[in-house]
């Protein structure tokens, strides 16, 4: 497959997690609760493994200067903080009646720039090197499962039908399509070897401003440990993903 035939897959792929939402018209709040919480646990561990393990090394091999590299993860973490100050909006990975509940509107233009900054990211992983492109896909996927799961709730909860609610949340991921294909375009005129660490710097603000303040507040010893070990597989999985696949 070309260069450009992944990033259109990965796009579409990404997209179509946003389907994963309509699981919760199956599930009792409970037991939905249940899962997500292993599963942000996990998506946390994933992304800071795919910064840390795949990105950051591969960043410092393109660029060449360390302290270039950390003003760009610095940049790309600190343009995550800024979407969501701007916007007034924190992700909800639950969908259960505890969860405040932002403005559904607002929770899709948060979403979709959200993907779209992530499609420039990844895609320019992609033209880097498209093992680096696929193990920060498959992190960046593993943190849309229970986003899309907790996003679905909630507009379902603002009283959007569902069929309203699983159109809307699909058309919000195909920005991050639109976002790979803005970066493919942009690489014929310049240099997109900064995206890699602007994107180890969004999975930096994801995995531990995002995600991990969601499974780190729980008094119950139990819990926490399934949260520690879900968290610590999905470090655990790009650590070896890097030293069998990626070298």
């Amino acid at each position: 497959m070309s260069t450009l035939a992944w990033i259109i897959a990965g796009g579409a792929l990404m997209s179509a997690i946003a389907m994963v939402g309509s699981v919760t018209l199956a599930l009792k709040p409970a037991t939905l609760d249940r899962l997500l919480l292993p599963l942000v646990a996990f998506a946390a561990g994933s992304l800071i493994g795919g910064a840390f393990f795949h990105m950051i090394p591969a960043a410092v091999i393109e660029i060449g200067d360390i302290l270039n590299v950390g003003v760009l993860i610095v940049a790309g973490f600190t343009a995550f903080f800024l979407l969501e100050q701007l916007l007034h909006w924190h992700h909800c990975h639950r969908a259960s009646s505890d969860c405040k509940q932002p403005l559904t509107y607002l929770i899709l233009i948060g979403d979709g720039l959200h993907n779209f900054l992530g499609g420039l990211a990844i895609a320019g992983t992609f033209l880097i090197d498209i093992r680096l492109g696929i193990t920060s896909w498959l992190a960046a996927a593993a943190h849309e499962v229970p986003q899309e799961l907790g996003d679905f709730g909630v507009l379902l909860h603002g009283g959007w039908s569902k069929r309203k609610a699983l159109l809307f949340n699909v058309l919000s991921g195909l920005t991050f399509l639109a976002g790979g294909l803005v970066t493919y375009a942009l690489s014929f005129q310049m240099d997109i070897g900064w995206l890699i660490p602007f994107a180890a710097g969004n999975f930096i603000y994801i995995g531990a401003s995002d995600l991990v303040p969601e499974v780190n507040k729980h008094h119950d010893l139990r819990a926490n440990a399934v949260h520690l070990m879900a968290f610590v597989l999905g470090l655990a999985i790009l650590l070896f993903a890097k030293i069998t696949i990626a070298n």
